[in-house]
């Protein structure tokens, strides 16, 4: 096998595509051919050692993944040799062959491609586990997506409107705009260009949005949360543009708002079965066409400093997807 080995987590240029022995799975494990791996915001920090898990070294980036099981571990008894399935293990996804626990895979049903499910589980459980389970949306509120044409910003928007909420979506160009329109959302704001508490005010009649998903953070936490309607909910889902933002408490006094945090691996561990539950029902709607994740691009493994310097662009529409 080949594999995409971190040695010293200063960044991507101290990858290496590397030849190594292919493992065999222990109790509980399964050996899985990798055909398809996303790239998501935690695989640049990870090896830049700036993400909250510190693998011990070496290992091999790669958070999600899907491929075929080659094989099983004592005691696997859900999972088959030739079965597809889909992982996200926090590591092992960039290469030709990871372990994987068997705890963790989720079986793919027919018709679900390994690119889709590579790209599924980190944006559609951390957006579901948001909007569902933490902010309680109901169908006609109004939901406000930062950073909307990201991954987990394209999946809000499709959750979203499967709820039956009204969905602005704020973007930084015109071009990511014209996706998430594409894509449901209802309005959009150019947040490079206009002013966002303006837009806002005018998009909502003075009202506010009554949930915020904000996997963003920086400059805009503040203005987007005076915005927010009346017993709204904010939520803290990430900091991708770097800084972490601090809110001004009163806000929340003020507004009777909530500030909501979102930590969807900490709830798959603290709470599995209604992680089980909520993966099944993605699944369904999935299944049924309510939700397709957006695919930027597809590049070769080999070419994962490419996909790198791509992500780090600030340039990708959904998801990247490197595929064996």
């Amino acid at each position: 096998m080949h594999a995409w080995l971190c040695t010293n987590p200063t960044g991507v240029d101290a990858l290496s595509w590397t030849e190594l022995p292919t493992p065999t799975p222990k109790a509980g494990e399964v050996l899985i051919e990798i055909k398809a791996a996303s790239l998501n915001f935690p695989d640049l920090l990870i090896v830049q050692n700036k993400y909250q898990m510190k693998p011990p070294l070496p290992f091999v980036p790669g958070s999600e993944y899907a491929g075929v099981v080659a094989a099983v571990g004592d005691g696997v008894t859900h999972l088959q040799v030739g079965q597809n399935v889909a992982c996200l293990s926090g590591t092992g996804g960039f290469g030709t062959h990871t372990l994987a626990p068997a705890a963790l895979c989720m079986p793919l049903p027919d018709g679900f491609s390994h690119v889709d499910a590579a790209a599924f589980i980190m944006i559609y459980a951390t957006s579901y586990h948001a909007l569902v389970d933490r902010a309680q949306l109901k169908a006609g509120e109004t939901v406000l997506v930062l950073g909307a044409a990201g991954g987990v910003g394209t999946a809000a928007i499709q959750i979203a409107k499967a709820m039956g909420a009204r969905v602005i979506a704020a973007a930084s160009s015109d071009e990511k705009c014209a996706l998430c329109t594409s894509i449901g959302a209802d309005a959009t704001i150019n947040y490079s260009r206009d002013n966002l508490r303006d837009a806002i005010k005018a998009l909502t009649d003075g009202k506010g949005p009554d949930v915020i998903y904000d996997p963003v953070g920086g400059d805009f936490a503040e203005p987007a949360f005076r915005s927010i309607a009346w017993r709204g909910r904010y939520l803290v889902v990430g900091f991708a543009s770097g800084p972490i933002p601090s809110l001004p408490l009163n806000l929340a006094l003020l507004k009777g708002a909530s500030i909501v945090g979102v930590f969807w691996g900490d709830f798959a561990k603290r709470e599995p079965k209604a992680n089980a539950a909520m993966m099944g029902e993605l699944a369904q709607w999935y299944a049924q066409g309510k939700i397709k994740p957006v695919i930027d691009r597809t590049m070769p493994m080999a070419e994962l400093p490419a996909a790198y310097a791509h992500m780090g662009s600030r340039g990708v529409m959904g998801k990247l997807v490197m595929v064996n």
